[in-house]
């Protein structure tokens, strides 16, 4: 176990009527291994309780009939969940119906699907529904999803955006997430989609945010908002442009944008890492095993 100099994590920097949030995010970058070893998956039930366990899918983002509904279920009921709660609010007239919102009051954890992140924020952002994900979290729940489950977790959501190595003027234009990871903007299929750019064009942009880049098949366990762990095969990249030179407010649209001094973490499976003071807590070489390429892996939307 490789430990660097540590320090006491103190309280999570919040706004004064805000606490310390009890739940659990996990943020999964998309393509998850459903039907092989499935270590991510099984680690989302093992966080939210284990056998037993209450699960919510939320299946809004997705563009597939009730066979997505029927995977996670039987996915999540063989790792042990003891109930499998099957939503889909699909406009914002269902998003605030009452009976939708109360069936998240006894969920140890809430699934959000891959899919249209556009779709699933625009339905639930702002809604009964979801104020009831927020108080699940509140009150201790996992929170997250994959692919745009997971884009969504943060203040602002990547909406849509080019591909690409090199960070260019307006490549990516965000959305309103549901806020549970405030200054955090969180991006999926990061490497196997080459998304590195348009993550380090929008942190040079807003340095106040920082970038969260996940790979498929891999998870951001974050747990009291600011202690971040890795699980799965890939990598998770953390992109601070807190003190970054940029010429972002000049750049002209579709130029390549000069970025110089962004600091960038790469974390494999069992490296810990904190948020807030954007520093490397812990890395476990135990987990080293948890990188390789595992067969089964089921491509998301």
């Amino acid at each position: 176990m490789f430990h660097p100099e540590r320090r006491t994590l103190g309280a999570v920097p919040r706004r004064a009527v805000s606490p310390v949030p009890p739940g659990t995010l996990f943020v999964i970058g998309g393509a998850e291994d459903r039907v092989g070893r499935r270590s991510v998956l099984r680690e989302f039930v093992r966080s939210a309780g284990g056998n037993g366990v209450r699960i919510a899918v939320v299946a809004t983002a997705s563009s597939l009939g009730p066979e997505i509904l029927d995977a996670y279920e039987n996915v999540f009921r063989d790792l042990g969940a003891g109930d499998v709660v099957r939503l889909r609010p699909d406009s914002r007239t269902a998003a605030a119906d009452t009976d939708d919102a109360a069936k998240l009051r006894d969920v140890q954890a809430v699934f959000m699907t891959g899919g249209n992140q556009v779709k699933l924020s625009a339905v639930i952002t702002g809604t009964r529904f979801g104020d009831a994900i927020h108080a699940a979290y509140d009150r201790g729940a996992v929170v997250g999803g994959t692919s745009a489950g997971a884009s969504i977790v943060s203040e602002h959501m990547v909406a849509f955006g080019s591909e690409g190595d090199t960070p260019r003027q307006g490549m990516t234009q965000l959305s309103a997430g549901l806020g549970l990871l405030p200054g955090v903007v969180v991006d999926q299929h990061f490497d196997q989609r080459s998304r590195y750019g348009r993550l380090l064009s929008l942190v040079a942009r807003s340095p106040s945010l920082i970038g969260i880049g996940i790979d498929e098949d891999t998870a951001a366990v974050i747990r009291g908002g600011r202690l971040l762990e890795v699980v799965g095969r890939g990598c998770v990249f953390v992109v601070d442009a807190s003190d970054a030179v940029t010429d972002a407010h000049l750049a002209e649209h579709g130029a390549p944008m000069l970025v110089s001094g962004a600091t960038v973490h790469t974390l494999p499976a069992g490296a810990r890492f904190d948020l807030v003071e954007k520093r490397l807590v812990a890395f476990d070489e135990t987990h080293l095993a948890h990188q390789l390429r595992r067969p089964g892996t089921v491509e998301d939307e």
